[in-house]
């Protein structure tokens, strides 16, 4: 049997801005927005190519907004992804590898190029560049 992952819910302040970050800035693409009543609101968010979305709105949990750290991206480009965050407005840091228990800038080898950057809340999220 599979079980696959489909949806993280990411705790935001402001609903319409975290839409506006991740579809404008962040790239993804915005499945649904519902709105149930006064005190529901979900918005399924999906980053290209992948399987899994997250979900922000408002009613759907008490986690504090920016408390989610180390959700990961995989790309097969890290320095296209970088240029299309910059592009878009995103702050971004330097591309990173993880060499002798620190993390220093630059490419590393397979596996081992990243960069991180955050919602507007300071939820964080890793890229990570993935062998072709």
């Amino acid at each position: 049997m599979d079980w696959k992952l489909e949806l993280v819910p990411i705790p935001v302040s402001d609903v319409e801005r975290a839409r506006r970050f991740y579809t404008e800035q962040a790239g993804f693409a915005a499945d649904v927005d519902h709105r149930a009543d006064g005190e529901l609101r979900m918005v399924q968010l999906t980053p290209p190519g992948s399987a899994c979305s997250i979900l922000v709105g408002k009613g759907l949990g008490d986690a504090a907004p920016g408390s989610v750290q180390g959700m990961q991206l995989v790309v097969s480009d890290i320095e296209a992804a970088r240029a299309e965050l910059v592009e878009r407005g995103v702050e971004v840091g330097n591309i990173r590898r993880f060499e002798d228990g620190a993390w220093v800038d630059g490419r590393g080898g397979p596996w081992n190029s990243f960069l991180f950057f955050a919602d507007p809340d300071g939820n964080g999220w890793t890229v990570q560049e993935r062998p072709a």
